[in-house]
């Protein structure tokens, strides 16, 4: 396992870390990094409309699975009418026939008596009721793309839901890092202005026991005042940070919270199993400045986007099998067994039981103008407009994660360079604050020193939220900020 250790957001020490929390706990609430990833996705909608989304798709996917199975319904049906009728004929004696030896039918001069008959029918109440089961055998691969077009889009939702979630997280880390910075940013002018106040001190003794002119007096109080300004801005940028991370949370955005741990002395971790081209990245940045070369070939396939990509390919693929099943033969078969109650003739029923049928269905389409074939063409190119949009998004995808590992680099370097400048800076400080002392710098040099440090401690501050940010982006590059887990 091979690990790069790097510091991210410079914060206090763990010591004055506590004693801020213990100060503020009872006024604020402390959040943590993860506390704040976990609010703001149960907060955003987005994400909620994702979810829902995901829901639909797995609905649908459950739908159109049934359409392998038989459909199983019942169905009845009542009626009652008046109507009525009467049909009578007459009795008497009718002649009968015979055959001749050449099998003719002639009289045979007998008769047959016929006593007549009377009907008297009344429909009433009828009632029918059924049970009929349908079975698709083939549909010209009708149901299976259907379905699969389901599961596709199911999977797509997934996806989705990945993807806006990353996002989310993309920007709560901002806004969290952002409150780091304006937290240390706040550190730097308080301890430029404590620097001014020790000076301020040295420079009014020495003024009183005439060693200094009044106007030193003059050059310190200005730097100190712009030093308090430089304290109220840090609040207000203090401020505003938390009101924009509340906003990302659900808080409401006055609400009072402090931010710790996430970020301070934070190390990035990227390891053999982190990405497909980590060798290459932790290749580069032990070896900056010594001309490393890159490699090309940059892993894009854990991105929600990437998987989404093949997704709509497939989705592509089987809207064509969808359109061309219609050019194609349909199988069906269905059973019933009804039932038929009603119609009374002379007082008796004369439906009264039930009967059981069976049904093959074949429907061959012979010609439709061009119709289907047409939509089969349009599928078609569809498919190949999804695979080139494919082509492209892929291709940029890979751009900007190689975009994103240069950025990680140099805001490494710039980094490491911010933290030697500010190593440099206090070194020379320290000298001019000694030579000031024995009177061999003016006070304008000394203010000049503590000017740069302060300009250098801004710098390191910058660097390490710059290299964070970097990163966050680099992770999502590379599909591994959000996984879904």
């Amino acid at each position: 396992m091979r690990k790069i250790f790097f510091l991210i957001i410079c914060i206090a020490t763990v010591q004055t870390m506590a004693a801020q929390q213990k100060d503020s706990d009872e006024a604020s609430d402390v959040l943590t990094l993860e506390e704040c990833r976990m609010m703001a996705l149960e907060h955003n909608k987005e994400i909620k409309a994702a979810a829902h989304a995901l829901d639909y798709a797995r609905y649908t996917a459950k739908s159109y699975k049934g359409n392998f199975l038989p459909n199983i319904y019942a169905s009845g049906t009542g009626m009652y009418s008046t109507a009525d009728g009467y049909l009578a004929t007459e009795g008497g004696y009718l002649p009968t026939l015979a055959t001749d030896a050449t099998g003719t039918l002639a009289a045979d001069g007998g008769y047959a008596y016929f006593p007549g008959f009377s009907l008297d029918y009344e429909i009433g109440a009828v009632l029918t009721g059924g049970i009929t089961v349908e079975q698709p055998i083939y549909m010209g691969g009708k149901i299976n793309a259907a379905y699969k077009m389901a599961l596709l889009g199911k999977d797509i939702a997934e996806k989705q839901r990945i993807l806006t979630a990353t996002e989310v997280i993309e920007k709560t880390d901002e806004a969290y890092a952002m409150v780091v910075r304006a937290m240390e940013m706040r550190k730097v002018a308080d301890a430029y202005n404590k620097l001014l106040g020790e000076l301020m001190k040295t420079v009014e003794s020495a003024h009183r026991h005439g060693m200094k002119p009044r106007n030193d007096v003059m050059k310190v109080q200005v730097k100190l005042n712009d030093s308090e300004l430089a304290i109220s801005k840090a609040d207000n940028a203090m401020r505003l940070a938390k009101m924009n991370l509340c906003h990302y949370i659900g808080k409401p955005v006055n609400a009072d919270i402090t931010v710790v741990g996430a970020l301070s002395e934070a190390n990035i971790n990227i390891e053999d199993g982190d990405s497909a081209n980590a060798s290459d990245v932790e290749c580069s940045l032990n070896a900056i400045g010594k001309d490393a070369p890159l490699s090309n070939d940059y892993d894009v396939s854990r991105r929600p986007e990437y998987a989404m990509l093949e997704k709509q390919v497939e989705l592509a693929h089987q809207q064509v099998k969808l359109n061309r099943s219609e050019l194609l033969p349909q199988i069906g078969v269905s059973a019933s067994y009804n039932y038929v109650n009603g119609i009374e003739v002379n007082d008796n029923t004369l439906m009264d039981k039930g009967f059981f049928s069976a049904f093959l269905n074949v429907s061959i389409p012979l010609f439709h103008f061009g119709e289907r074939k047409n939509k089969v063409n349009a599928a078609k190119s569809k498919l190949l407009q999804t695979q080139m949009e494919q082509q492209d998004m892929n291709e940029q995808m890979v751009l900007e994660l190689a975009q994103a590992t240069n950025n990680l680099q140099e805001a490494f370097l710039e980094e490491q360079l911010a933290i030697r400048s500010l190593q440099q800076a206090e070194e020379n400080m320290k000298v001019s604050r000694s030579q000031y002392d024995a009177g061999m710098e003016t006070l304008s040099d000394h203010l000049e020193a503590q000017s740069i440090w302060q300009q250098t401690y801004q710098q390191r501050v910058d660097a390490a939220y710059k290299l964070y940010l970097a990163y966050v982006a680099y992770r999502k590059a590379t599909g591994t900020l959000y996984t879904g887990e």
